[in-house]
């Protein structure tokens, strides 16, 4: 297993590389070109800078997340051809530098949602909240309040321009079924997969945030049986999985450490998050702590150590500690993520030497 942590780029992140080396355990930085919008091109000069400044500082680059598949790609429109031969071109770019794993989801229109970004805990830190009834309200209002309050920090998922466009990405996707977002998925994968099997990369899905539809819209990697599908569309090893906890958990039905334990072959990178569900379906992020969520996140990883994972793993969004929402980017600051790498690397030196038999 690889620690890595996630970072948004040189004057793109309130956390630098010198802060995250003082974090034991993090080997490697996932990494993006966060500017880049979906379908544009990646070049090659941009991604050889960034790579050499991850590595000047002692990390590995191997995992890029994400490359933002392009809205024509997931409508299955006669241009997707277009944008998929310039995802292939990123592709074949980042396998030479390195790059073993590409983060990707294919959520219509919006990424991970939530209706507050700063919802406080009784301890006083906030964090990322969603609640249900929320969002039955109008959707441009919802992408407003997440916008607004990112504040000078760009939002994956969330960016103003596409978020203008709202009106027409909902006519776009209007009639566009759980069968046919698999089917684009397919017709994308099948496209890539041949290309990621020559140049060593493996491409991870991520699951839908939340795991459930919302705004009428399908959501397709969202459960077991979704996951079990999706594996089924091209049969490689290079399609595979990033299993985030926190996007499967707000489903209590999700028994996750019985997903890592089914799937653990196809899993190149695992995010580990913590929710609290409420009664009526509200959830809240909480932190890594399992007692502190519903996520057992010692069970997670005992399932992962159990079946010897040699992926990449990182912690996923943290709450907001000691007032540092002021500074940094909703979801990802740096004193709950550092926390959480400790419990996880805490409980796996634990499983080790269990192992070990000491």
């Amino acid at each position: 297993m690889e620690m890595t942590w996630r970072w948004y780029g040189e004057n793109n992140d309130s956390i630098t590389l010198d802060h995250i080396r003082q974090i034991p355990g993090v080997t490697g930085i996932v990494w993006s070109l966060h500017d880049k919008a979906a379908g544009d091109i990646w070049e090659m000069d941009r991604i050889q800078q960034v790579t050499d400044l991850i590595r000047s500082k002692g990390f590995t680059p191997d995992v890029v997340e994400s490359v933002n598949v392009h809205d024509d790609i997931k409508l299955g429109l006669p241009t997707r051809d277009g944008y998929i031969d310039t995802y292939i071109d990123t592709i074949e770019k980042l396998s030479k530098v390195g790059v073993k794993v590409i983060c990707y989801n294919f959520m219509p229109i919006f990424d991970w949602t939530r209706t507050d970004l700063y919802k406080e805990h009784p301890d006083g830190s906030n964090a990322l909240f969603y609640e249900k009834n929320a969002i039955d309200l109008d959707p441009k209002v919802m992408a407003k309040k997440i916008i607004d309050g990112a504040g000078d920090f760009s939002m994956p998922g969330w960016e103003p321009e596409r978020m203008a466009k709202l009106d027409e990405l909902f006519k776009a996707y209007e009639g566009v079924t759980e069968d046919i977002l698999f089917e684009n998925l397919k017709y994308f994968l099948e496209k890539i997969i041949p290309v990621c099997e020559r140049c060593g990369v493996k491409m991870a899905i991520h699951p839908d945030d939340p795991p459930w539809p919302i705004f009428g819209l399908p959501r397709i990697i969202r459960s077991r049986d979704h996951i079990a599908r999706f594996l089924k569309l091209v049969d490689s090893p290079y399609n595979g999985l990033t299993l985030c906890t926190g996007s499967l958990g707000p489903n209590l039905s999700n028994d996750i450490p019985a997903i890592v334990r089914e799937f653990q072959n196809k899993i190149a990178f695992a995010h580990i998050r913590n929710v609290k569900v409420f009664d009526n379906g509200d959830f809240i992020e909480a932190s890594h702590r399992g007692k502190d969520g519903n996520v057992d996140v010692y069970e997670v990883l005992k399932a992962y150590h159990d079946n010897n994972f040699t992926g990449y793993i990182r912690p996923d969004h943290g709450r907001h500690l000691w007032g540092e929402e002021k500074n940094c980017r909703p979801g990802y600051g740096l004193y709950d993520r550092a926390l959480g790498v400790m419990y996880m690397l805490g409980i796996w030196d634990s499983l080790d030497k269990l192992k070990e038999g000491k």
